[in-house]
């Protein structure tokens, strides 16, 4: 039984392809997940495949090009940027001599490093669990304990290997216990924020596109933001005004008021253990109103990452949601100003740079376009049986001013029109019925 390698911080990667030349988009993004982990890429090495090998993935002869490739740069780890079955793990680890992980395992690991909330890290050690179940092996064979055949040999008829798997098992068991509370507190903590009746927004977008700089920017908050690979996991929600000028922060008082959610990065074949894992984070994306697509607009496959990100919305059931797609990052190209493009029946897009803060009144201009937050002004007679309406209205922070007398209350108020045709549909919400007469397309 080969011993696995702790050394791995110098790698050799493998870039499978079928006919044709390999994509050199594919080869870079695998070459910044693997520094994103930590290590630094000592070659790389592209491997026609029109058949796999079902022992290897690989031919012979490529096995043969990859061992000395990786005795020539010093490799100690072998990344292979396509899925590996345990056996084709084992078995190019026995001939290489060399720890190999697939594209998953890396992932994985990129995730286990950048995990910071406690959720975070039960939902990156689940999905490793169950990376892992599949890839136990006997190597215990010093502790075997079914030996039997002769006196005094038989053992309990359990062997090492599944007491390992007995015990991963029971550790998946309390992971996904443990997982489904911290569930149920985010769900309370959601349905707080449905109690409130702002709007939902949550930024989504290809890993590294600046959603978490947006964020920063939109919000004055200090999530951490780098240029890097999944550098962040944990979602962060915040309140926003859309009002122009309005500073980053500032909440819902200021006047059409949003919820803002930043969310994980996604990637092409993101590994279907981690979108399982992350349900709970996704769901801030699921359950939005409205979709954020961050895209680098200085990135050249842009359109390749748009329908990337669209088929993992799609996955997670976000697909038929409405987005705004925001291109981010035009600090880095010539000629680009900030601007907003309405195509019609397509996407509306805004053009912006979030690290310099250009085009981000255009962006909450466009966000109340689409969440249909236009404003409604002016001055409504509330009877004192309809103190519930005005005690709403405080709460939405659309109260300028009010005066009392013995009929009740005059109140001033500036309010979004979808927060006033919410409330006129609820019981006591006639006094609006004037206000919302102004608007050109009342419900």
């Amino acid at each position: 039984m080969f011993e696995r390698s702790k050394k791995g911080e110098h790698a050799l990667l493998i870039q499978p392809h079928s006919g044709g030349a390999p994509e050199e988009d594919l080869l870079e993004e695998f070459a910044d997940l693997a520094r994103s982990a930590g290590a630094s890429v000592a070659a790389v090495l592209t491997a026609r495949i029109d058949r796999p090998n079902a022992a290897t993935l690989i031919g012979s002869g490529k096995l043969d090009e990859v061992k000395a490739a990786a005795e020539a740069s010093g490799a100690d780890l072998i990344l292979v940027n396509h899925p590996l079955s345990p056996g084709q793990e084992r078995n190019l680890e026995r001939f290489l001599e060399r720890r190999v992980v697939d594209r998953t395992g890396l992932i994985l690991d990129i995730f286990s490093q950048r995990a910071r909330s406690a959720e975070g890290k039960l939902q990156v050690e689940l999905a490793q669990l169950k990376h892992m179940s599949t890839r136990l092996v006997r190597g215990w064979t010093h502790l075997e304990r079914q030996r039997g055949g002769s006196i005094g040999l038989r053992g309990p008829g359990e062997t090492q290997l599944e007491t390992d798997r007995r015990l991963l098992q029971k550790r998946l068991e309390q992971l996904q216990k443990r997982l489904d509370k911290v569930e149920v507190q985010r769900n309370q903590m959601r349905r707080a924020r449905l109690r409130s009746e702002l709007p939902r927004v949550a930024l989504v977008g290809y890993t590294n596109a600046g959603k978490s700089t947006l964020f920063n920017a939109l919000t004055g908050a200090d999530a951490y933001a780098a240029d890097q690979l999944f550098a962040t996991l944990d979602p962060t929600v915040r309140k926003i005004s859309l009002a122009p000028g309005s500073e980053p922060g500032r909440g819902s008082d200021a006047g059409g008021g949003v919820v803002l959610a930043d969310t994980v990065g996604f990637v092409r074949d993101l590994p279907h253990d981690l979108v399982a894992a992350f349900r709970s984070t996704l769901s801030e994306a699921r359950e939005a109103d409205l979709l954020l697509h961050v895209i680098d607009a200085a990135d050249p496959n842009r359109d390749e990452r748009i329908a990337q990100v669209d088929a993992v919305l799609a996955e997670i059931g976000a697909g038929d949601l409405p987005q705004l797609l925001v291109f981010n990052k035009i600090d880095r190209l010539d000629g680009i100003a900030a601007r907003v493009d309405r195509p019609g029946e397509e996407r509306h897009r805004v053009w912006l740079s979030a690290r310099s803060g250009e085009g981000l009144d255009l962006l909450r201009e466009a966000l109340g376009e689409a969440l249909q937050l236009h404003r409604v002004q002016g001055a409504v007679r509330i009877a004192p049986q309809d103190a519930r309406l005005r005690a709403r209205l405080h709460e939405l922070g659309a109260v300028r001013a009010e005066q009392a007398d013995e009929h009740g209350w005059r109140v001033e108020v500036d309010l979004a029109v979808a927060d006033a045709q919410r409330l006129f549909a609820q019981a006591h919400g006639e006094p609006l019925r004037p206000l919302l007469e102004t608007v050109e397309t009342p419900t």
